[in-house]
């Protein structure tokens, strides 16, 4: 099998220790190349590889326009490499490729380009003081990041982390989930195409808890860590960041709530709900997975919603009109399955969906689960979503409300005061009013509660990659 190796101060490298792993493709079960396995010495040789390139190298001085012209010369890169990219991400976690080429691939080379124009247009302070002197901000970067990414939009994700840190002349250490290592392998061979100096950009595979996870958060030469994915690992990279006083940016699960009102678009409203759950098999932290629908509309919605729901295609991520994969791994295809065994032990009504061949699960509509059973409350990560009716607007929010995550919610009304009046009223990062995963990358994400810590995006992202400094002077 082809190897997938770390890179490391522009180097494609082993693991000091010679070790390995396997990658698996989630539709066939089997694996299809060996992984280069990280462990502290190689985490110490990425930091340093990165703290070298940080402190004396060119990439913190090159100035906003250099880095700018060398990260759109990577997003070029990644546009023409885009299939190769694509099927490195369906082949890991089971990705359709129509989504992967269309979406994720786009979308990865607009973050590079969006986030290499903002720091270069980006403003700092002025501020005139009646003392005779004068203040001002300036934005210098952090220094090393060490940036951890999620498995299920492995490439987009990473981009997200990496982009804005460089764009700002920091150096990265990029960690991509055990299970979608090949993509960041892809993006660190690109990134040293397009001219990145050595350990500017550094890649560095390995499991989470006493691996290349563990020794990275640990590590004092790490300046931030920005992490995306499951809220327990979060606490623990936080316990990991505070011994070093480490500012971390955590974005973690969710259990995003959808309110459909009786005033609301029917069709537009279905639409969106359906693409809220089942995009990506519902491996999204930002899934509609609690649905509400005001009760004069609950039937219709209902009767329309499953039928779109039991119409998706689903088969084989290489094939472009599949519109659902597998799961990601027999891990999770695991942790999913245990739902099903509590709605198949009375715990709702299956209206349609269930478990397919391998690690398949169709796209599945819960209805009457109890607001306190394990498929409502925790984050299911698959294509489950349970459909609940309410009564008043009071009652949506209250049920909306009601989780201890707190990083996106959904709205459909035509009502233009209820669509102002109940996103300011739910406890959720992100309201999307008759639509779903439309961004402005200038606006802040990130969730509260269980979701996270921290918000990055535009100028948040610039509080967070940067030190920012106040210059006095007498005048």
């Amino acid at each position: 099998m082809d190897l997938i190796p770390h890179v490391i101060d522009g180097q494609e490298v082993e693991s000091v220790s010679g070790a390995r792993f396997t990658t698996v493709d989630p539709w066939t079960q089997a694996p299809y190349a060996e992984v280069a396995l990280g462990g502290a010495q190689d985490a110490d040789r990425a930091v340093t590889a990165a703290r070298a390139a940080f402190d004396t190298g060119p990439w913190p001085r090159l100035g906003f326009a250099k880095r700018g012209a060398l990260l759109h010369r990577l997003a070029d890169l990644i546009e023409q490499h885009g299939d190769e990219l694509a099927m490195a991400d369906t082949r890991d976690m089971g990705k359709p490729i129509t989504d992967a080429r269309t979406k994720d691939v786009p979308r990865t080379a607009q973050n590079f380009r969006f986030f290499a124009d903002h720091a270069r247009l980006s403003a700092g302070e002025t501020l005139p003081m009646d003392t005779g002197h004068h203040a001002y901000t300036l934005f210098p970067p952090a220094g090393v990041v060490a940036a951890i990414a999620p498995w299920n939009f492995p490439l987009m994700l990473e981009s997200w982390k990496v982009a804005p840190a460089l764009a700002w002349g920091n150096t990265v250490i990029l960690k991509p989930a055990e299970d979608t290592p090949a993509s960041a392998a892809l993006l660190g061979r690109l990134a040293l195409e397009a001219g990145l100096p050595p350990g500017v950009l550094n890649v560095l595979h390995g499991y989470g808890p006493g691996s290349a996870g563990s020794a990275l958060t640990e590590h004092p030469g790490v300046d931030r860590i920005t992490f995306t994915g499951e809220s327990g690992t979060g606490r623990a990279i936080a316990r990991a960041a505070s011994a070093n006083l480490v500012p971390v940016s955590l974005e973690l699960g969710g259990k995003g709530a959808n309110l459909v009102f009786d005033d609301a678009d029917l069709d537009n409203a279905v639409d969106w709900s359906i693409k809220a759950i089942f995009t990506n098999a519902g491996q999204v932290c930002l899934a509609g997975s609690r649905l509400f629908v005001q009760r004069g509309i609950y039937a219709e919605f209902v009767r329309r919603f499953t039928a779109a729901a039991a119409g998706l295609v689903v088969g084989d991520p290489k094939d472009p009109a599949t519109q659902l994969g597998p799961l990601a791994s027999e891990e999770h295809y695991k942790k999913v399955r245990g739902y099903f065994e509590e709605v198949q032990a009375g715990v709702g009504t299956m209206a349609t969906g269930g478990l397919g061949d391998g690690w398949v699960v169709r796209p599945t509509v819960v209805l009457d689960a109890p607001l306190d059973s394990r498929v409502v409350c925790e984050e299911v990560f698959g294509p489950i979503v349970t459909v609940h009716p309410f009564d008043t607007e009071q009652d949506a929010v209250e049920m909306a409300n009601s989780t201890r995550y707190g990083l996106n919610a959904m709205v459909f009304t035509e009502s233009l005061s209820r669509a102002h009046r109940v996103p300011a009223a739910l406890r959720a990062g992100t309201v999307w009013v008759n639509c779903f995963f439309i961004r402005d990358l200038r606006a802040p994400f990130g969730g509260v509660g269980d979701s996270g810590i921290g918000r990055e995006g535009g100028t948040f992202s610039r509080e967070f990659f940067t030190e920012p400094q106040a210059v006095v002077m007498q005048v």
